[in-house]
């Protein structure tokens, strides 16, 4: 889907209604290898006042300027922030039959999933962001941090974060009673993830003795954040990211 994109700064979060104009990155790709294949993430610092850090994973159109704008957003407000690549240099999926062919190669290797975002993380780590770390990701970004979440192989993690991501859970997969906390933003008219999902992802988490709260936000569908698409819901997105940003300060 089109993502039309606003300049990042710390009314970003007020403005989102407002006609887009163009974005211009304050950060930097970077180019950088995992097992010799080519993959382009995005970094972007708070500088001396930065209070921690973030690593977003991108939905299904891979790495773009959507989460770079968000990476800028969350930079304004005080934290590293480093956007992964899972897909690998220049593929950026535009076709669905595309995206879900990119999606459907993790999804069917968790191995490689894995090792793909925790190379991330080390990539933000060796640009100078802060080791303590929320992960969150966007649609199936959001599955990913709970792959994450479920392995327990990522270090200096203070919480993960879902915006309306998938979050079934595995065969063979299961939450620990040490899993950092889990922040779940899910749309009440989402139709990929229902609200039985949430309500048994809540059962498995409580069970395990894992921290976690869930924002549900009334008449928002499917990839509601989304700035500028069919999907997008203003109140949602606001709500949810004055809730993420909560999370953020007391978590970091």
């Amino acid at each position: 889907m089109k993502k039309i994109l606003l300049p990042a700064s710390s009314l970003a979060l007020f403005a989102l209604a407002l006609p887009a104009v163009a974005f211009s990155p304050a950060g930097n790709d970077v180019a950088y290898t995992v097992n010799d294949e080519a993959f382009q993430g995005y970094f972007v610092s708070a500088g001396e006042e930065a209070q921690g850090s973030v690593l977003i994973i991108h939905d299904w159109d891979g790495l773009d300027d959507y989460e770079r704008q968000r990476a800028d957003m969350l930079a304004s407000e005080g934290y590293d922030v480093f956007a992964v690549d899972l897909f690998g240099e220049g593929n950026r999926p535009q076709e669905v039959d595309d995206k879900r062919a990119a999606t459907n190669r993790l999804y069917e290797d968790r191995e490689r999933m894995r090792t793909l975002t925790l190379a991330g993380l080390a990539q933000a780590r060796e640009q100078g962001a802060i080791e303590q770390t929320v992960i969150m990701g966007y649609c199936f970004g959001g599955a990913v941090a709970l792959e994450i979440a479920r392995s327990g192989e990522a270090e200096g993690i203070a919480a993960y974060t879902s915006f309306h991501g998938g979050l079934t859970t595995p065969a063979g997969q299961a939450y620990s009673s040490d899993t950092a906390p889990i922040f779940i933003a899910h749309g009440g008219a989402d139709t990929a993830v229902s609200l039985d999902d949430v309500a048994i992802l809540a059962e498995e988490l409580e069970t395990a003795g894992v921290t976690y709260e869930v924002g549900i936000y009334s008449g928002a569908p499917h990839a509601f954040s989304v700035f500028g698409s069919d999907a997008y819901h203003e109140r949602a997105d606001q709500r949810s990211w004055e809730a993420f940003n909560a999370w953020l300060e007391e978590m970091l």
